[in-house]
């Protein structure tokens, strides 16, 4: 049983909503003050363990407000190992309500901060600043691990009453940068800003992004759009900032990439709930892509359960080379194998560095795009069209194809349209690799793998087969096996080339 406490010791009355993973609590109200007076409430009570994904506190806000804060608190025992801990994560919704996709959604900072407020002019990283209008607010409280022995928690509500302050009009960056035509563009789509859980400002972020010779990057917060607003003054000629969010549900994390401004997507489904689907295609219709980030990650909540039906492209490598980007890059392989063997569409990789805070670096990995123009729609395209690598920094480059026939040729995301016997020769040329070793890959495995490449890092490598061998073929660059932190890591990797006549 969830006990609720309001200023003392009377339980209060819970109530199930609609929601199969939620539950509401009693609500809290309070009477009107003068101009520039404080009205405070404290709230305790305990969540067991098996606790709702989501337990909202309903607040009866009065007319007259000019600031909601909110601090809260909750215990943290000590737990045999293996055991989990408690975890508490939290944001709020305004007097539009608590439904699902709805419009009242107002902020969320997870378990990052213990408090934040909202006011017209201002409010803390993560919410959205905006008029506390009167109504029934709710405070939604996150369980995201309930240790044995329960949570005991402890909310204080603060109301300030008085004039609100003016409302700015919020702008954001513009959706293209100064490019150079049909190029070959760098970005890290998958960053954390102090908006979430990350500790460096937006400003810091694009210091460093252009410190790691990137073009362009995408704004993704947890489950919260409120940064949006806040990269225009990043931005620049030489900077493309796209927006978006990480949707940080229990089942997978997906980043929507490069959505319109202001856009939000709910995050409080599972995969047994079926809404996934509707929210996949919001982030489309909002002009963005769906990529399913680190789906192998053995973080509570990380691992990707909802399928790649919807998705546009998948983060298979995700911030330094680890075991889980690993499985993730053998997982994507089986999904080309089985594209080919069924004749079905093919599902693109990128690679990001998920950076929160120092000594997370922005840029590492990066994925280097083959786009028309440094926009946002140009590069969503080569994004979707697969006509892209990853490559662990800007110091690394490569040039990958496969030709044959009558002059024929196909770069990285295209089909070299030959006869199923005809040679085709593939070739590799690598700057920025010192003792890498090459890999070709295809629906067989690996089927050559050359000596490493010189100190310099430079270097060609040719390989010659034919369609009915080989019916795709993408290359990785490994270290040495006693370098990085898995043994022959990735330096890069490609999207692949596909051999032979489309079937039709």
């Amino acid at each position: 049983m969830c006990e609720d406490h309001h200023g003392g010791p009377g339980r209060r009355t819970l109530f199930v909503t609609g929601a199969a993973a939620a539950l509401t609590l009693g609500s809290v109200s309070f009477a009107s003050a003068a101009d520039g007076g404080q009205e405070s409430r404290t709230l305790r009570g305990t969540l067991p363990p098996g606790s709702p994904d989501f337990v909202y506190v309903p607040v009866e806000v009065p007319a007259g407000v000019r600031e909601l804060k909110v601090a809260y608190a909750y215990d943290r025992p000590s737990v045999p190992a293996g055991t989990t801990g408690n975890a508490l994560d939290i944001g709020v919704f305004d007097e539009r309500g608590t439904e699902l996709g709805g419009k009242g959604f107002r902020g969320w900072s997870g378990g990052a901060r213990t408090e934040f407020f909202i006011r017209a002019d201002d409010a803390t990283p993560g919410y959205l600043p905006g008029p506390v209008r009167a109504g029934t607010w709710h405070i939604a409280l996150g369980p995201y691990t309930v240790a044995p022995q329960g949570m005991a928690y402890e909310i204080t509500l603060t109301l300030t009453y008085g004039e609100p302050g003016e409302a700015a009009r919020p702008v954001y960056p513009p959706e293209r940068a100064k490019g150079r035509g049909r190029a070959w563009y760098r970005g890290d789509c998958h960053l954390h800003s102090w908006y979430s859980d990350g500790r460096r400002t937006p400003a810091e972020i694009g210091e460093l992004a252009r410190a790691a010779g990137l073009d362009f990057i995408n704004s993704s917060e947890h489950n919260t759009h409120a940064a949006h607003a806040h990269w225009a003054d990043v931005a620049g000629d030489d900077l493309l900032v796209l927006l978006g969010e990480e949707v940080t549900t229990r089942n997978g994390h997906v980043v929507a990439l490069g959505t319109d401004p202001g856009t939000f997507v709910d995050w409080r489904y599972r995969a047994r709930d079926n809404r996934f689907g509707r929210f996949a295609r919001q982030i489309r219709r909002a002009g963005g892509l769906v990529v399913p980030a680190h789906p192998h990650a053995t973080c509570v909540g990380c691992n990707w359960k909802f399928g790649f039906g919807e998705a546009d492209a998948v983060e298979v490598w995700n911030g330094p080379y680890t075991p889980d980007d690993e499985v993730a890059l053998a997982d994507w392989d089986g999904m080309l194998v089985a594209s080919v063997r069924d004749g079905r569409d093919w599902l693109p990789a990128m690679g990001s560095s998920d950076a929160h805070r120092s000594p997370d670096a922005v840029g590492s990995p990066q994925t280097v795009v083959l786009a028309d123009d440094l926009t946002r729609e140009a590069i969503q395209e080569g994004i979707r069209s697969g006509r892209s690598y990853v490559a662990e920094s800007a110091r690394l480059s490569l040039s990958f194809g496969v030709s044959g026939g009558r002059g024929g040729h196909a770069g990285i995301g295209e089909r070299l349209e030959v006869d199923r016997d005809t040679p085709v020769t593939v070739r590799l040329e690598v700057t920025g690799a010192p003792r890498c070793t090459v890999r070709f890959v295809t629906d067989q495995g690996v089927l050559h793998t050359s000596a490493p490449l010189p100190v310099s890092g430079e270097g060609t490598v040719e390989w010659r087969t034919t369609p009915s061998y080989a019916a795709y073929v993408r290359a990785e660059l490994r270290h040495e096996a006693a370098a990085g932190p898995v043994p022959g890591a990735l330096a890069a990797f490609t999207n692949p080339v596909f051999l032979g006549r489309r079937e039709r």
